[in-house]
């Protein structure tokens, strides 16, 4: 009944490959595998990337930026939506120009190299400097010239999953939180189907007209993608609770060294 998440062992089916003016100064850049979708958002105000793909990629992102008629230090501001490697491996690109921005949840995590969630050494990002410089929070608003981004928490995917919503437009960036038709985003490392479900209910509390996914294209019937990614989520919980053994539980043990 439903198709899970990956594709194959390089990362989610992501549809078409060109950089696309989804509306008036908005275009998704789709760098290739295992980047995420980079959003440039060409405001009044402020020029923004919401993630930065990977580190590797870069040179195309770049590129990308070029063929819109801009440089890469021109942007002034790079959202992270969480804290995997393939949304914010550009960021050591661009943190001396650029002021980074992540929820602090997802911050934390890449200013310590947390390895365990970021996997950033695994694909060789190791070495340079991620960290965002602003941490973000529930409710934190961005106003970046037309547009007003509300910060939404939506943890679930991973602890520091953010979306960008701007109410007037009706339109949100959902990084990894929920992408578009039949996806169910995996909950890697810190994070949690019961909270992915909270967050999507949240979500469609919204209006929303446009979503913007971190793979794939966008949707135009976000509502649909946001519910079925719940009940998939909920499919998933009941497996995983009547494969769960009686009294049995998994954890992460970290022994100290008792020598001396």
């Amino acid at each position: 009944m439903f198709r899970q998440t990956i594709a194959d062992e390089g990362g989610y089916e992501l549809g078409r490959r060109e950089t696309v003016e989804l509306r008036p100064n908005i275009w998704r850049i789709a760098p290739p595998k295992p980047s995420a979708n980079v959003y440039l958002i060409r405001d009044t105000a402020k020029t923004v990337l919401i993630d930065s793909g990977t580190y590797d990629t870069f040179d195309y992102l770049a590129g990308e930026i070029g063929k819109i008629g801009l440089r890469p230090q021109d942007i002034d501001l790079v959202i992270n939506t969480h804290e995997h490697y393939d949304h914010i491996g550009g960021n050591a690109h661009l943190h001396q120009t650029a002021l980074i921005a992540a929820h602090s949840a997802a911050a934390a995590k890449i200013a310590n190299l947390d390895e365990f969630v970021t996997h950033q050494k695994e694909h060789k990002q190791l070495g340079v400097d991620y960290t965002p410089q602003l941490w973000l929070s529930e409710g934190s608003q961005i106003i970046t010239g037309a547009y007003r981004w509300q910060v939404i928490h939506t943890p679930g995917h991973t602890s520091g999953s953010i979306c960008l919503y701007d109410p007037a437009a009706q339109i949100i960036f959902t990084g990894d939180t929920v992408v578009k038709g039949e996806y169910l985003t995996p909950m890697l490392e810190s994070g949690s189907a019961g909270e992915f479900i909270t967050s999507l209910e949240k979500l469609l509390s919204l209006k929303i007209a446009l979503m913007y996914p971190g793979h794939g294209e966008e949707s135009t019937a976000p509502e649909k993608d946001m519910q079925w990614a719940i009940e998939a989520a909920r499919h998933r919980l009941r497996e995983m609770n009547e494969s769960q053994p009686t009294g049995g539980k998994r954890r992460i043990q970290v022994r100290a060294d008792t020598q001396s």
